[in-house]
């Protein structure tokens, strides 16, 4: 389906249901894309789509890590709501064992041997990785496969 039929869907939903994060998030959201396509002239591509609400869900968990410590629980709270309705439209995200296999993979593929492959092995993960997989937590399994 359509990103764009898909949100306007979501839109009337939680109009109809009142629920004012849903709501307030997929209304961002639609902001961010509109404004996005207007910068870029074109309609946006599934994968521009998704960097978009990648970049929302990234917000809103630096923002629920500054509530925390600022002792603000129901903007927390709001911020987890948020993010719980954007993670929907993220692709599934790979398991720790799939990027286990991926790093092992990637590491005899480009036939790394130290630390100082490190490179080598980023660049190809990461593309195949392609978004479904925490790039820090990558890199730390490439650092302990190195060592």
């Amino acid at each position: 389906m359509d990103f764009h039929k898909e949100l306007s869907e979501k839109l009337i939903i939680a109009m109809k249901a009142k629920d004012q994060d849903a709501l307030k998030t997929v209304r961002d959201l639609k902001t961010r894309i509109k404004l996005r396509e207007i910068e870029k002239g074109d309609p946006l591509t599934e994968a521009e789509f998704i960097k978009i609400v990648r970049t929302a869900a990234k917000q809103r968990k630096e923002a629920i890590v500054l509530y925390e410590k600022g002792g603000r629980v129901e903007l927390k709270e709001a911020e987890e709501a948020e993010l719980a309705i954007l993670e929907k439209y993220l692709p599934q995200m790979m398991t720790e064992a799939e990027m286990v296999t991926l790093v092992e993979n990637v590491v005899a593929e480009t036939g790394a041997t130290g630390m100082q492959d490190m490179g080598k092995v980023m660049g190809p993960m990461m593309k195949a990785a392609a978004g479904r997989a925490d790039g820090k937590r990558l890199q730390e399994i490439v650092r302990g496969m190195l060592n």
